[in-house]
């Protein structure tokens, strides 16, 4: 049954001076052929593949500053705009998001492009969905980059989570550019804001921006607690790539507490990078985090 969906005017992203890349787009993955996925597919198809999965209320744009450091170094990026964001098409209805929904999008993606030598680089929603993924195909995944997200097995994150929910199910309308300035403060400039905006010409199209803060795993019997229980245990236990962390160390929503939680679900993953001007979007001073990893990977080249 085709899935009613708005597409966002391409003219909304014609003035993107920081994000130089040329959109590429899939409309037949299976299960979600009446839609159309947008992704950055940028670098050396032949090498190393950094996969950058954005969150809540992000897109692609939001690796503007670590896309450059990964090809730089002679790696491919593949960076997806989930549905509901960015380039992709927008469900209107709020019950097609679903946990399910967005994770069986990522996979589909990811065994359309074939991609492997798969280093995730995650955040917020990128990660709560994408490190899920390795342990139903671990033999794509070779490190891991994750900031500033959790695992959820149907607890409580933590109070700014709860507070933030709260806001965005009360809220007429969840302001886009307000919470990414108000975030990274100097580091998102005039243009920036009108990228983080261009997405979503009203409220008509921000259905994934009302639903993904309720889609949160963070009570029992919530779709996604299997996996995140699974997950848990596959990074505990099976995970046999290299990891790097990087904390956005003035979030008040998943921060060092919640990622050095994280960190001890993650097998031999190291003392984290603790980037202490960052906030939340901790990508936003994702050159240094870029050039960390890599070093730390000794994948540089």
């Amino acid at each position: 049954m085709p899935v009613e969906a708005l597409r966002t005017p391409d003219e909304r992203f014609s003035l993107l001076p920081a994000f130089p890349y040329r959109p590429h787009y899939v409309d037949d993955l299976p299960g979600y052929e009446t839609l159309r996925m947008a992704y950055v597919d940028e670098g050396d198809s032949t090498t190393e593949v950094f996969l950058c999965l954005h969150g809540e209320p992000a897109w692609s744009y939001l690796y503007r500053k670590m896309i450059p450091v990964f090809t730089g170094a002679g790696h491919r990026v593949v960076a997806p705009d989930l549905f509901g964001f960015g380039r992709s098409d927008k469900p209107v209805h709020d019950s097609v998001y679903t946990f399910d929904f967005h994770r069986n999008s990522l996979i589909r993606l990811i065994e359309h492009l074939d991609l492997t030598n798969i280093t995730l680089v995650c955040q917020d929603w990128g990660g709560i969905l994408g490190l899920t993924m390795p342990m139903d195909m671990p033999d794509r995944f070779k490190r891991l980059l994750v900031m500033n997200t959790a695992i959820p097995i149907g607890e409580p994150l933590s109070d700014g989570f709860a507070k933030w929910k709260g806001f965005a199910a009360r809220a007429p309308e969840i302001p886009i550019s307000g919470m990414f300035a108000s975030d990274a403060l100097g580091a998102v400039n005039l243009m920036d804001a009108l990228a983080y905006d261009a997405p979503f010409p009203d409220n008509s199209y921000k259905a994934g921006v009302r639903r993904f803060p309720q889609l949160v795993p963070v009570e029992a019997g919530m779709e996604g607690v299997d996996y995140g229980i699974r997950a848990r245990e596959f990074w505990s236990n099976d995970w046999q790539g290299d990891s790097f962390m990087a904390i956005g160390m003035r979030d008040g929503v998943l921060g060092e507490e919640p990622m050095e939680s994280l960190r001890g679900v993650i097998k031999n993953c190291p003392e984290p990078l603790k980037v202490h001007e960052a906030g939340h979007f901790v990508q936003e001073y994702g050159q240094q985090i870029a050039k960390a990893a890599l070093k730390h990977f000794a994948i540089s080249a």
